[in-house]
């Protein structure tokens, strides 16, 4: 196939899906006539019609509550949060239902479903609609969480999400929907859910990030080879569960590790990523483990946007800082 961006990867899980399964139904606000904000929907609803492709009120309880009932009687829905910071509004829905209801029901009633939803800064907008929050559906049993960092990764993690028995909310890093294009297999392709990857081999420190910090974190390695010091980088495409033991086994190799996320630094994806390292090998450990993370604030306006988000230089500098103790 020719090279497609992330968001056109998202586009294309969803039309493979929704042709191979007729359960695969999309709701949300604007995803069917409009073809999605982002245009992630777009040409579902000429294809599979109103009944599968659905334009919603705007009403993000409506709309979760709605793809409750949809997955209790046999659906597999996937409703979109238009931004993920309008998912709040839908917080009671997916905590209390979409989470439990599988073991509320002691396994009888199943919920499969993909909670889509944009997630991220970088692209100029307010900051309702630039958060990362993945720690709260993280935090949250019974929810897995991906997030894709290439338009492959999306593509192959989206149609895992879809044909998983559990719900998934699936985080898209806006801020390269369409950064860069990639070739993606002409056959339907998946990736396992909680499986993360090394996507560059080093000895000197592990570098671990996902979604949007993964090209950030590359270019931080790509500016330290140069200076001779080789960073193994790990992708991990799911938030939660974490992949512990490619975690573990490459900072076993290289005794130190950096961990990359712009969501605020207390309570954040890399705490629980130091706290495992720490109570497996600690004494193999040749440096306390950092983190460079976004700031424990609302994502600035636009003037300060960059300033609050992990840079390849500020990347590059914690790695040098940890290399020296």
């Amino acid at each position: 196939m020719p090279e497609i961006t992330l968001i056109e990867g998202v586009n294309l899980a969803l039309k493979e899906k929704m042709a191979e399964n007729e359960n695969v139904v999309v709701l949300g606000q604007d995803v069917g006539l409009d073809g999605g904000i982002f245009r992630a929907t777009i040409g579902l609803i000429e294809e599979f019609g109103a009944d599968r492709v659905i334009d919603t009120p705007l009403a993000e309880a409506g709309i979760i509550g709605m793809a409750v009932g949809m997955a209790m009687n046999g659906l597999i829905p996937i409703p979109e949060m238009q931004f993920s910071g309008f998912s709040y509004t839908a917080f009671h829905q997916i905590e209390n239902h979409v989470a439990r209801y599988h073991w509320r029901t002691r396994g009888q009633i199943p919920m499969p479903m993909v909670i889509r939803m944009p997630y991220g800064a970088g692209v100029r907008a307010f900051e309702l609609h630039s958060e990362s929050r993945e720690a709260y559906w993280a935090h949250t049993p019974g929810l897995k969480v991906v997030i894709p960092s290439t338009p492959r990764k999306a593509r192959a993690l989206l149609r895992a999400a879809i044909e998983h028995p559990d719900p998934v909310v699936f985080y898209e890093p806006k801020a390269i929907y369409r950064a860069f294009r990639e070739n993606v297999s002409d056959e339907p392709e998946t990736m396992e859910i909680g499986k993360a990857e090394v996507v560059r081999e080093g000895r000197h420190i592990t570098m671990i990030a996902y979604g949007a910090m993964m090209p950030r974190t590359l270019e931080a390695a790509r500016m330290l080879a140069d200076e001779g010091i080789e960073a193994e980088v790990i992708d991990l495409m799911t938030v939660s569960p974490l992949d512990e033991e490619t975690i573990i086994e490459s900072v076993r190799r290289t005794g130190r590790a950096l961990v990359v996320h712009e969501a605020p630094r207390s309570f954040g994806p890399a705490a629980e990523i130091i706290a495992r390292l720490n109570d497996k090998i600690f004494f193999e450990l040749e440096a306390p483990v950092a983190r460079v993370t976004g700031y424990d604030m609302p994502p600035p306006f636009f003037a300060r946007e960059q300033w609050f988000l992990p840079s390849p230089t500020r990347i590059a500098d914690e790695a040098r800082e940890t290399l020296k103790l």
